[in-house]
């Protein structure tokens, strides 16, 4: 069977998807600006993405197997608006985030001109990259097959590890005497990063899911996961993370026997 890829309506497409991100990261811009308080933007990062996959499911009709645009709209609406109600709830009651803080402090001019470029700006052109197997796999014609199954499953894996791990969070944060204290326990005794070990899943899922409708969709989508995977090992996920838990009372300990990424059962302290 032809896996025939619209190339002419993906181009189309790519423009349309970074018209959305930037009308959901400039719509956040002028919400911040009233709140005077940017990390609202953190709660857009998953609505942007839904809002591409949902965008792209619109144009693609007719241009693309029907299975496989509703399946691949579906995980990332699920997936982004799951993250945004969670962002949303655990910021509820806080200031500025001490990230933004931190960056802004270093502003030359304007800080919130400053925070449109390096916060929102950025973060929009994050979402169109990291966006692309959601795009691609749009707009294949081949039918679903197990590839396609096992990216789902490997999506699935992803969003198990963050929904678990940030309600694990969340309990253990809630309890007055764990202040102060480092959370090892569930899926943090398996990795110290289990929610950034689920968006590196969700992520290669979708990828696969993509590279199911044939290799166009692959070749023009691979940035995406490899973008994702060292922004969250390298960038600014686990590296920064632990750069500020580092000065926590206990993190030595629980560094040496948890897995920094990949989850396995933690090391047995030798004595």
């Amino acid at each position: 069977m032809n896996a025939a890829f619209a190339w002419g309506d993906f181009a189309a497409n790519l423009e349309w998807a970074a018209a959305t991100a930037l009308m959901v990261m400039l719509g956040t811009f002028a919400v911040a600006l009233n709140l005077d308080m940017h990390r609202v933007v953190d709660i857009a990062w998953g609505m942007a993405f839904a809002a591409v996959a949902a965008v792209t499911f619109g144009l693609s009709a007719g241009h693309g197997d029907p299975s496989r645009r509703l399946l691949v709209t579906v995980l990332t609406v699920a997936w982004g608006l799951r993250l945004a109600v969670h962002i949303a709830r655990r910021g509820r009651g806080h200031g500025e985030d001490p990230r933004y803080e931190a960056m802004l402090a270093h502003a030359r001019g304007n800080r919130n001109l400053y925070a449109l470029r390096m916060i929102y700006l950025l973060q929009g052109a994050l979402v169109w990259l990291v966006s692309l197997p959601v795009q691609a796999a749009q707009y294949t014609s081949r039918p679903l097959s197990a590839l396609a199954w096992a990216g789902t499953a490997v999506w699935a894996v992803g969003l198990f590890f963050e929904a678990v791990g940030d309600a694990q969070l969340t309990r253990f944060k809630a309890d007055p005497a764990n202040r102060g204290r480092i959370m090892d326990q569930g899926l943090w005794r398996l990795t110290r990063h289990p929610n950034y070990f689920g968006d590196f899943c969700v992520w290669w899922g979708l990828f696969l899911i993509a590279c199911d409708g044939g290799w166009q969709a692959a070749a023009v989508s691979v940035g995406s996961p490899l973008t994702m995977s060292g922004l969250l090992i390298s960038g600014s996920g686990k590296r920064l993370l632990e750069k500020h838990m580092a000065r926590r009372p206990g993190w030595d300990a629980y560094a040496a026997r948890t897995s920094g990424f990949f989850p396995r059962p933690p090391r047995q302290n030798r004595t």
